[in-house]
C-alpha cells in the first residue's frame, strides 16, 4: 500500500482524582480488595508462553509484610538462555513488521492499560509497593500509557528526518534497530519505568530480555499481560524476572548483547558498564548503554522566595511516595532571615501528615520498599541523633508490621554533614541554615558537593537572583525547577534524566531516548552515474 501513516498527536493521560463517592474510588477499593484476597504464581513468560519454575520468592506488601500476594518463579540459566533465543529468533519478523502495525500493538496497549486494565495496574502497584492512589495513578495508568503514545509520536517523527538530496542523487536514512537483544533491567519504584524500559526498545523494532525488579513484580507482571494481549508477538519481550548474579553471569557477557536500558543504583550500572568494558572483544557489535541512575536532589531557597509554596515543595518534594523517586527531594539549603518562620510552618505541616496501609486513602504516605531500605533509612535517624553536628526535628521509624519511616526532618549543623551527602532514598529530608550573604558560596557548594546530578530546585521571586541560581547551578541536575518542587516530570513535557553519577541523561519521554535504540544506515542512490575516471584538475593545460 502506498501511503504515508501518521501517528496521532498525543496528549498526556489525565488523572483521576478518587474523590469520595466517584466510580474509580469504588472500583479501585474493590481491586485492592480482590488482589488482597488472592495469591497467585506470578510465571515467567518466554517467547509469548509462561513458564514456571522451583525456584520462587514471596511477593508482599511492603505496608504489612507479613501479607503474601503472590509467589514468582524465577529463571534461571536455561531460562534466560531460552529468553535471549527467542529475542534473537523473533527479531527478524519484528523489525519487518510495517511501522504502522507495529504501532498500532502499543495504541492497543496504551488504550488497555488507561481503561480496562486501569485500577488491577494501580492496586498492584500501591499493595506491592506500597504507593498511595494518587501516586499509583500518576504512575501505573498515567505515564506508561503517555511514554507509549509519545514513544510512538516521536518514533514517527525520527523516521521521518530525511537528508538533502542535492542533483542526480537521492539520499535516505533507515532507522534500523540494533543487531542483537536488548536487556532491561527495571527499578521497583515506578511501574512506569518498567514499561518505559522494555517497551521503548521494542518500538523501535528491538526485541528484548527484561528482567523486572524483585520488588515490583506483581504490577510488572500485569503490565507484560496488557502488552500480550494488545497483540505483541511471542519473543518481542520476555518477561524474566531472576537474580542480579544470573543476569551477569548469562545475559550480560552475552556476545549477542546489543543495548542495556536500565534504572536503579549509580553502583550497579557502574559495575555492568565496567563488566562490559572488560568483555568488550567479545560483542558483535559495542552495546549501547543507556541508564538512569542515583541523585542526591537538591532545593536552595532565596530569601524573596514565596514562603508557603517552599514549605509546600519541601513537604510533598521529599516525603510523596516516601522519597522513593529518584527526583525526591533530600536536601535543602534554607536563608537564615527566613528559617523560623519556615521552620514553623514546616514542622507544622509535617505533622498533619498520616502514613500507613495506602488503601487508607487519608494517608500521604506509606513504607518503604523493604527490610534493607527500611535498616538504611533508620541507621541515618540514629546517626543523626547521636551527632553533634546535627539534630532530628521530627520523624522515627516503626518496624513491626511494615517498613515504615515516618517523614522525618535532620537539621544539620555542618553543610557536609553526612545525610547532606549521601543518596538515602526515604522520606528524609536535611536542611541546612545559611548566611543570607553566603548565598554564591553555597551555590557552588551545592554543585560540586555530591558526584550526582539528577534533579534540582530554586525558590525565589527576584529574577536577578533567579538567573544568578539558574546560571551557577547550570550543570548540577539534569531536570531543573523554578519555584517548583523537584519531583514530578511530565513525559512530553519534561524529558527527564540526569548527567554525572546520575546516568547517561538520554531523556526518557523524548526521542533522545529512541535514538539509542536505533542503528541508521546512510544509502546514496545515483541516477546519473559516470565513467569518468580522471578529474579536470589533471589536465596539463
Amino acid at each position: 500500500m502506498n501511503s504515508n501513516f501518521t501517528i496521532p498527536t498525543p496528549g498526556n493521560e489525565a488523572a483521576l482524582n478518587y474523590l469520595p463517592g466517584s466510580f474509580e474510588r469504588a472500583a479501585l477499593k474493590a481491586e485492592l480488595k480482590k488482589q488482597s484476597e488472592q495469591q497467585i504464581v506470578i510465571p515467567l513468560i518466554i517467547d509469548g508462553k509462561e513458564v514456571f519454575t522451583e525456584n520462587r520468592i514471596p511477593v508482599v506488601m511492603p505496608h504489612n509484610y507479613r501479607h503474601l500476594l503472590a509467589t514468582c518463579c524465577l529463571a534461571g540459566k536455561t531460562e534466560l538462555d531460552a529468553a535471549k533465543e527467542a529475542a534473537i529468533e523473533a527479531k527478524s519478523a519484528w523489525e519487518s513488521l510495517a511501522w504502522e502495525h507495529r504501532a498500532a500493538i502499543f495504541q492497543q496497549a496504551a488504550c488497555l492499560i488507561s481503561g480496562k486494565y486501569r485500577f488491577q495496574l494501580n492496586a498492584a502497584t500501591m499493595l506491592n509497593q506500597s504507593k498511595t492512589a494518587y501516586q499509583a495513578e500518576i504512575d501505573a495508568p498515567c505515564e506508561i500509557a503517555d511514554f507509549l503514545r509519545y514513544n510512538l509520536f516521536f518514533a514517527d517523527q525520527i523516521y521521518r528526518q530525511q537528508p538533502l538530496s542535492v542533483g542526480e542523487t537521492w539520499n535516505r536514512m533507515v532507522y534500523r534497530p540494533l543487531e542483537g537483544f536488548v536487556l532491561a533491567v527495571s527499578p521497583f519504584n515506578f511501574t512506569a519505568i518498567a514499561g518505559n524500559l522494555a517497551t521503548a526498545p521494542a518500538i523501535m523494532g528491538n526485541t528484548v530480555v527484561w528482567k523486572p525488579a524483585s520488588t515490583a513484580l506483581l504490577s510488572n507482571y500485569y503490565l507484560m499481560r496488557c502488552l500480550m494481549e494488545a497483540g505483541l508477538p511471542a519473543g518481542v519481550i520476555n518477561f524474566v524476572p531472576s537474580k542480579s548474579t544470573d543476569i551477569s553471569k548469562y545475559v550480560i557477557r552475552d556476545p549477542r548483547l546489543a543495548g542495556f536500558h536500565f534504572t536503579g543504583s549509580t553502583q550497579v550500572f557502574r559495575q555492568v558498564w565496567r563488566e562490559i568494558g572488560e568483555n568488550i572483544e567479545n560483542y558483535h557489535a559495542y552495546p549501547r548503554l543507556v541508564g538512569e541512575t542515583g541523585g542526591k536532589d537538591y532545593l536552595v531557597a532565596h530569601a524573596s522566595c514565596d514562603i508557603p509554596a517552599l514549605v509546600s515543595a519541601l513537604v510533598r518534594g521529599a516525603f510523596e511516595f516516601q522519597g522513593q523517586k529518584c527526583s525526591a527531594l533530600s536536601r535543602a539549603f534554607l536563608p537564615q532571615s527566613i528559617w523560623p518562620q519556615v521552620k514553623q510552618l514546616l514542622l507544622a505541616a509535617t505533622a498533619k501528615l498520616q502514613y500507613g496501609d495506602p488503601a487508607d486513602f487519608t494517608h500521604l504516605l506509606a513504607a518503604v520498599i523493604d527490610e534493607q531500605a527500611f535498616k538504611k533509612n533508620v541507621s541515618y535517624i540514629e546517626a543523626a541523633k547521636a551527632s553533634p553536628e546535627a539534630e532530628v526535628l521530627c520523624g522515627g521509624y516503626d518496624g513491626s508490621k511494615g517498613w515504615f519511616i515516618a517523614p522525618t526532618i535532620i537539621q544539620a549543623y555542618q553543610k557536609d554533614y553526612v545525610s547532606m551527602r549521601e543518596e538515602i532514598f526515604g522520606p528524609i529530608l536535611t536542611v541546612y541554615i545559611y548566611e543570607d550573604e553566603k548565598l554564591d558560596e553555597i551555590l557552588a557548594y551545592c554543585d560540586t558537593s555530591t558526584p550526582y546530578a539528577l534533579t534540582g530546585a530554586i525558590f525565589a521571586r527576584d529574577r536577578a537572583v533567579i538567573a544568578q541560581m539558574e546560571k551557577q547551578l547550570m550543570h548540577s541536575a539534569g531536570n531543573f525547577y523554578i519555584n517548583d518542587k523537584p519531583t514530578g516530570a511530565v513525559v512530553g513535557q519534561q524529558p527527564f534524566g540526569g548527567a554525572r553519577a546520575s546516568g547517561t541523561n538520554d531523556k526518557a519521554g523524548s526521542a533522545l531516548n529512541l535514538y539509542r535504540w536505533t542503528s541508521v544506515c546512510s544509502i546514496k542512490e545515483n541516477f546519473a552515474p559516470t565513467a569518468q575516471i580522471d578529474y579536470p584538475y589533471m589536465a596539463e593545460k
